[in-house]
């Protein structure tokens, strides 16, 4: 594999901050892109961006930006043309969870968690494409990829906003990938199952806090023995298939979602 194969791609990532965004942005880094780290947290995602430069790869840039707002994202992609000159990929990694049984979801936490799943990402594929056709064609197409879910395609009875919100998610890549192609602009995604991430640690602690799981670190063990390989996976298992979408080797794709599911989806 080419270490520069992604020399050249200036990369908007929300949620960048920590867990698989961040993760990614220092891969993304590694093979010479240059990321935009936008993230609620400034402070981690400055953190996040400062180690990527200390590495002297890909140059990073942090933002302080809310997905639930049209004005943040703008924000950010503005930001990111600034930075590197263009941008060409847009990865929409934000996201949350808050579980609840089916009969105990009320208005806040559906809002919540559909506003920045769902919302959220519809926003920042918006705004970023309007920059994308504002800047006219460029020698390879341009990336938008969702972050979806194995929650989209297995119903579970304690998320069922999430799972709904991921199935938003599948539409979002499917709808923007007819819409988008004829402004050389694809759409993919990858969807992750079980990954211990900060925003997994919070589930497992809130599933025993509604009664779903006994202690922590149960909803884990639990998970992983229906897997087909058996395990749980970790940032660096997503990577790879990041990048790939990130790319050239995709160029030929759209309205694609990945699974990386350890083989959830097939069980």
């Amino acid at each position: 594999m080419d270490p520069q194969r992604l020399k050249g791609k200036n990369v908007l990532i929300t949620g960048g901050a920590q867990g698989m965004g961040a993760c990614n942005a220092e891969h993304f880094a590694e093979q010479g892109a240059n990321v935009c780290l936008g993230d609620i947290d400034l402070n981690a995602a400055q953190a996040m961006a400062d180690q990527i430069n200390a590495r002297g790869n890909g140059k990073a840039i942090a933002v302080r930006m809310d997905v639930t707002k049209r004005e943040d994202n703008a924000a950010a992609v503005a930001a990111t043309v600034e930075a590197f000159g263009s941008i060409n990929v847009g990865v929409f990694n934000a996201g949350l969870n808050k579980p609840r049984f089916f009969m105990d979801i009320d208005e806040d936490n559906w809002d919540h968690i559909m506003s920045v799943n769902t919302k959220g990402m519809w926003l920042g594929m918006q705004e970023t494409a309007k920059q994308m056709i504002a800047q006219g064609p460029q020698e390879h197409v341009y990336k938008l990829i969702n972050v979806g879910s194995v929650a989209s395609r297995k119903p579970l009875i304690d998320v069922t906003v999430y799972c709904t919100s991921k199935y938003g998610c599948l539409a979002l890549t499917h709808c923007g990938a007819i819409a988008l192609a004829e402004h050389n602009i694809t759409v993919n995604g990858y969807a992750p199952g079980v990954v211990k991430t900060p925003l997994w640690e919070q589930l497992d602690k809130d599933l025993v806090d509604i009664g779903f799981k006994d202690h922590e670190g149960q909803a884990f063990d639990d998970l992983a023995e229906i897997l087909a390989l058996k395990k749980v996976s970790y940032p660096d298992d997503i990577k790879g298939t990041a990048s790939f979408l990130v790319s050239h080797d995709s160029d030929y794709m759209t309205g694609q979602m990945i699974h990386i599911d350890g083989g959830w989806v097939i069980q």
